[in-house]
């Protein structure tokens, strides 16, 4: 995505002040929107949470494990809108009248030259999907895995160092190559704990 996109851009009492480039909205630090989508799935009883790897192209936080489909809005974009991101990101076609609608989380994100303070649009699926379904826009996103939610929820309330994933990921010539490895939380977008914990309170509240 460009870094020349317009998006609308708020004050610090979230109050809507205008509209800037979204290298301006990172280098100056405006408050700016955002659609987040975890999907989960539910197998034999026990529930998986999906996250996307992100591709190693990527500006931000190449390699590393994010939500399963995000993405910024467009100064001419509503909340509904946000589902272009999953489609485009993962290839799966969701109605916005499926998703479980979680809040809107605030988060601030400050690197050397970068300050991502994001007024976050979170939504939950429920999927049914295999892996099979999924169909990836590699420049954006080399893989999808999934965890149980409850070793996800451990990881971030500091129980355990180590998580199980299992999935797939896009190699160099466009084949998909199984994964099933151990992470810990250096493999993840450095997303407050806050928010991590926030967003899995609010999806523990939907699947129990």
């Amino acid at each position: 995505m460009g870094e020349q996109e317009k998006l609308k851009i708020f004050d610090d009492n979230k109050k809507l002040i205008g509209i800037a480039s979204r290298s301006d909205v990172h280098r100056i630090g405006y408050w700016h929107e955002a659609f987040h989508c975890w999907f989960i799935s539910n197998e034999q009883g026990i529930d998986y949470i999906y996250l996307q790897l992100r591709s190693k192209y990527k500006k931000d936080y190449p390699n590393l494990l994010d939500i399963t489909a995000a993405g910024h809005l467009l100064a001419d974009e509503t909340i509904e809108d946000g589902v272009r991101e999953i489609k485009e990101e993962v290839g799966i076609d969701v109605n916005f009248k499926e998703l479980i609608k979680l809040g809107v989380i605030d988060y601030c994100v400050v690197q050397e030259d970068f300050i991502d303070k994001e007024l976050a649009n979170v939504f939950l699926y429920k999927i049914e999907n295999s892996f099979d379904d999924f169909t990836l826009q590699v420049e954006e996103v080399a893989g999808m895995v999934k965890t149980k939610l409850t070793e996800f929820a451990q990881l971030w309330s500091g129980e355990k160092d180590e998580i199980e994933i299992s999935g797939f990921r896009i190699d160099e010539t466009g084949q998909r190559r199984n994964i099933q490895e151990s992470v810990n939380k250096e493999k993840f977008v450095p997303h407050q704990v806050a928010f991590y914990k926030e967003v899995i309170q609010k999806i523990q509240e939907q699947v129990s």
